[in-house]
């Protein structure tokens, strides 16, 4: 019954000797549906692409794995600790490092700044090599003590990676009283100079960040050499993040938090899935409008066809296969326009990621120049599936009041 059903369906659908107003309608609905669903996988694929290339920025300072304390700023990390980390098959390397905020001053100007002290493997475990603009990645060269500044923190206080001055770094000592008859005994000063100036375009890091050695960093902080107040850790090729974590936390216990790239920056990609699934919501709602638009045509089509309605009946037709059959048409509509708009939707994103046809401004004011792309399957199995639900009830509702 249902291929009988079918069959007619198709006919009453393609086998028009003529077009008339009906038809007119119905070939507007599927292509109303098209625009909405090309323009759904449009919509999800740029937002998807601007994900991707957030987490390419981050994953160029952020570690595979950090690990910090819960409670407190600070813990203290053993050697035997480090050892049975990096036992673990999933761990490749471990690096050390301090952060605090401290304050920076540079001829006539100074600012606040987050400082963190890094070890000699961070360069291996992040792509800060990557992302230097200007000089090099260095914190000590065996004489003096170097700094790597963000990008808009150098333009602030007006220094570059080759200049010979220095920069003068104080913070609070550590667990001392505070001199009242002299303010500045009450703070540990290092001097270091600029090597390199980096930018990952997110204003966090570029207005704030400074790197330096950890020993400085210990020194100016007044923390001891087992001090810490995170480990970097670089997973092994190969291996998943989930099962180091949980391997990491078996061999550290409790109190400590382990947070992989998505826990580090997880208010920002958080912005990002609430706008992705609004923007997707908007969408649906266009789309219930377009495919509702449907409704139209396929009661005009019942009633134009009264008299096939009849015909089935006298030559023993159900009820419900008379309505199957209108239902499987109202359907067939929808899934052609979806059909049409996955193509064409699936088409611009290929030539958005090959040519970059629609442009960020000038070019020049943004990270990229033209709009970020990256189709993923589940959007395209999730918008075909909510295409096809919503062309079937829009396919029900004039449908299920037909009568032989």
């Amino acid at each position: 019954m249902v291929k009988t059903a079918l069959h007619i369906a198709w006919r009453y659908l393609f086998a028009k000797k003529q077009f008339n107003a009906i038809h007119i309608i119905t070939t507007i609905s599927s292509i109303a549906v098209g625009v909405v669903t090309a323009a759904m996988i449009c919509v999800m694929s740029v937002m998807n692409g601007f994900g991707t290339m957030v987490e390419q920025m981050f994953s160029q300072f952020d570690p595979d794995i950090r690990i910090t304390a819960q409670n407190g700023k600070s813990f203290h990390l053993s050697q035997e600790t480090k050892d049975q980390l990096l036992a673990l098959p999933e761990v490749n390397l471990l690096s050390e490092s301090i952060e605090e905020t401290a304050l920076i001053y540079f001829e006539d100007k100074q600012t606040p700044v987050q400082l963190m002290g890094v070890d000699s493997v961070f360069d291996s475990l992040t792509d800060i090599d990557q992302i230097i603009t200007d000089g090099h990645f260095e914190v000590y060269d065996g004489a003096f003590d170097r700094a790597v500044l963000g990008q808009l923190l150098a333009w602030k206080i007006g220094i570059g990676a080759r200049f010979i001055h220095g920069i003068q770094v104080y913070a609070p000592k550590r667990n001392s009283k505070v001199n009242m008859l002299r303010p500045d005994a009450n703070f540990n000063t290092e001097t270091c100079f600029i090597a390199g100036i980096f930018a990952v375009n997110q204003q966090k890091y570029d207005e704030n960040l400074m790197l330096v050695d950890i020993d400085l960093a210990r020194r100016l902080l007044d923390y001891d050499t087992t001090e810490v107040t995170a480990l970097q850790v670089g997973v092994a090729e190969g291996y998943s993040i989930r099962r180091a974590k949980r391997d990491i936390a078996t061999i550290l216990g409790e109190g400590y938090l382990i947070q992989d790239r998505y826990e580090q920056q997880e208010d920002f990609f958080r912005i990002l899935r609430v706008e992705k699934f609004l923007t997707t919501l908007l969408l649906v709602f266009i789309l219930l409008i377009a495919t509702f638009n449907g409704i139209g045509s396929l009661s005009m089509l019942i009633i134009d066809k009264q008299q096939d309605i009849r015909t089935l009946s006298h030559l023993g037709a159900s009820n419900d296969m008379i309505r199957e059959i209108f239902m499987l048409e109202g359907w067939m509509v929808n899934a052609l326009g979806a059909l049409g708009g996955i193509v064409v939707g699936l088409g611009i994103c290929l030539l958005q990621e090959n040519f970059g046809m629609l442009k960020l401004g000038n070019g020049t004011e943004y990270v990229v120049s033209a709009y970020p792309v990256a189709v993923q399957a589940w959007d395209i199995v999730l918008v075909s599936v909510v295409v096809l639900v919503l062309g079937a009830l829009s396919s029900w509702i004039p449908a299920r009041k037909v009568k032989g």
